[in-house]
């Protein structure tokens, strides 16, 4: 793109350079396999390829499974796959050993934990959640409740209320996504889950966007049950694994409904009745998926060397620099969506515009890649294991860029494509 800007603004460039000089864990960004030229924003929606990942795709499928074929459930350790990935999540989100597995999605595991902790307040019927929580939530708890047919209502708290304000003596379950998808905006965990335990209540957290992230103290901070999605800060592939979280507290009597044969105590005794398995395993539900499992346990590789209080300090001073370079560069045009504060903001800025949607487009157009969140937001995502302070001030730059010369307004920009 074309640097339609006037070039005074060398101190952004010395700032940039320093700060890429003095961070601790610049080493990370080797591990990933970047195109040349491309700022890639967009982490929170989807992580960078590892090559360590490439690297055991390819292995796990020419050798393990070219080769091994099903001897490698043995062999190779297929079967213990969902336990290995996930203790090594347990370990960046502050889980401890044998409470965490690795399995299918964000939506059907929050389906299973949710339906355990409400059997686990069977005299209550109130879910407490937000209505700006991410929809998928909303939809698998309303479906939930459809299924059950026994009168749970589905509360929702507007934007700017306290989640707690609506905790009373029927609310079975506080639902809460731990990051605003749209914003940023991180919720205190700790004391939202010591409000719904105060008021008999089990809390439930998504970490979609604070996984690999954030530093977490999921346990410390009494959460019941957590889920999570593999395939954004952690960078295990599209459609990776998730991961769930049970309280080891509630793990020998809560159970799951999706009883199938992996949550089994003996899934190869081919009993004909369901006999759930101790701890963790029973929230295992049917043959795990090797390939992707595989690439997401090499991805977690990245992590190796890298404590998750370095990711976050370098994830506030990133985000930080990118709001005031945007700020400095681009003129009043772009509205800060999220939290001015780098301590309550997760690894994302969000900016509000009438176009954020052909801003987004006319971007990507010119390799910055972020992305849009209906109706206004322009959504960018820094993975502090590969994002670079340049490439923060190179998309500030393309924004001022963009927006100077109106190329969002190209009517090819305003065309939606069906991911957005």
């Amino acid at each position: 793109m074309a640097d339609a800007l006037p070039r005074a603004t060398d101190r952004w460039d010395a700032r940039a350079r320093e700060l890429d000089a003095a961070d601790p864990i610049a080493f990370a960004r080797e591990r990933f396999r970047l195109p040349d030229g491309l700022v890639y924003l967009d982490g929170n929606s989807l992580g960078a390829l590892t090559k360590a990942s490439a690297e055991r795709v390819a292995r796990t499928v020419s050798e393990e499974w070219g080769h091994g074929l099903i001897g490698s459930w043995n062999a190779a350790g297929w079967v213990d796959l969902p336990g290995r990935v996930g203790e090594r999540i347990a370990a960046l989100i502050g889980a401890s050993a044998g409470s965490v597995v690795a399995a299918d999605s964000t939506s059907v595991n929050l389906f299973k934990v949710l339906a355990a902790a409400l059997a686990l307040r069977p005299e209550r019927r109130v879910i407490v959640s937000q209505r700006a929580n991410f929809p998928t939530d909303l939809y698998m708890a309303e479906g939930l409740a459809q299924l059950l047919a026994q009168g749970h209502e589905l509360r929702l708290v507007d934007e700017g209320a306290d989640p707690a304000g609506a905790l009373c003596e029927r609310t079975a379950v506080l639902m809460l996504t731990h990051v605003d998808y749209r914003t940023g905006a991180i919720h205190d965990m700790a004391a939202l889950t010591r409000a719904a335990h105060a008021a008999g209540a089990l809390a439930i957290w998504d970490l979609a966007h604070s996984a690999g992230a954030l530093e977490l103290a999921l346990e410390a901070s009494g959460a019941d049950f957590a889920v999570g999605c593999g395939y954004k800060f952690l960078n295990g592939g599209p459609g990776a694994p998730a991961f769930l979280f049970v309280a080891p507290r509630h793990q020998g009597e809560a159970r799951q409904p999706l009883s199938g044969w992996f949550g089994h105590s003996a899934p190869f005794s081919f009993e004909p009745g369901y006999r759930p398995s101790d701890g963790i395993r029973r929230f295992q539900a049917g043959t795990p998926s090797v390939i992707a499992l595989s690439s997401l346990d090499a991805a977690l590789d990245a992590f190796e060397g890298v404590t998750m209080s370095q990711i976050r300090d370098k994830s506030v001073a990133l985000t930080t620099f990118f709001v005031e370079a945007v700020e400095a560069l681009a003129g009043p045009d772009l509205r800060l969506a999220s939290p001015r504060r780098g301590e309550d903001r997760a690894s994302q800025v969000s900016w509000r515009h009438p176009d954020a949607y052909a801003l987004a487009q006319a971007l990507i157009a010119h390799r910055i890649v972020g992305d849009f969140r209906a109706p206004d937001i322009l959504r960018f995502g820094f993975a502090p294991l590969y994002n670079r302070f340049d490439e923060a001030l190179r998309a500030a730059r393309g924004i001022a860029e963009v927006l100077h010369a109106g190329l969002h307004l190209d009517p090819r920009f305003q065309v939606r494509n069906a991911v957005t």
